[in-house]
């Protein structure tokens, strides 16, 4: 892989092969945010946690006031900062912190949105995610490189429209590869 790699990852999608050894990524689907030379930044988009939007905007003490909300489910988004809250959202709106992916979605980790949201104001598609993913300089590309992802272009249906548990199949698909069809072993020629 060339050095164009650096920034053509960013509003993509990491999909785990088949015999992933990190157990934080096994059969994930991650969305990346940012991806340069410094590293990269994504969120995992198919591992609803045990908690809903309900219970975590009591747990931060915001109102929650359209109750059909209540119980949409909040995603493990990766291993790092697990305490912090991110929202991949579209439209992208003016929010405090938000990185801007492609033309149309963002990432934000400011409350304000949460805020909005609780009073039906938020952006009309989101995602919300406790942690995120992390890769350091290179080590993306190394893993790529291994077989530990396939990528390809993001598509903001499967992050919002899309049933969790179909959204690893439906990555898959994007490439037209079944899953089930491939084999944990990497193979080199």
């Amino acid at each position: 892989m060339g050095t164009g790699l650096a920034s053509a990852l960013s509003n993509h999608f990491l999909i785990a092969m088949p015999g992933m050894a990190d157990s934080n990524f096994d059969g994930t689907v991650v969305f990346i945010a940012e991806h340069d030379e410094r590293g990269a930044l994504g969120i995992v988009v198919n591992r609803p946690l045990e908690l809903d939007f309900g219970e975590l905007f009591e747990r931060i003490d915001v109102p929650l006031r359209p109750r059909e909300l209540a119980r949409r489910p909040v995603y493990y988004g990766g291993p790092v900062q697990t305490d912090r809250g991110f929202v991949l959202h579209q439209p992208r709106g003016e929010w405090s912190s938000t990185v801007v992916i492609g033309d149309e979605i963002g990432l934000t980790s400011s409350k304000d949105i949460l805020e909005a949201v609780g009073e039906g104001q938020g952006p009309a598609r989101l995602l919300v995610s406790l942690g995120y993913a992390g890769w350091g300089p290179g080590q993306l590309e190394d893993e790529i490189g291994r077989n530990a992802w396939l990528t390809v272009a993001a598509d903001p249906g499967l992050i919002f429209d899309v049933p969790a548990d179909e959204r690893f199949p439906a990555a898959f698909a994007l490439l037209g590869i079944d899953p089930s069809r491939l084999s944990g072993a990497a193979g080199h020629a």
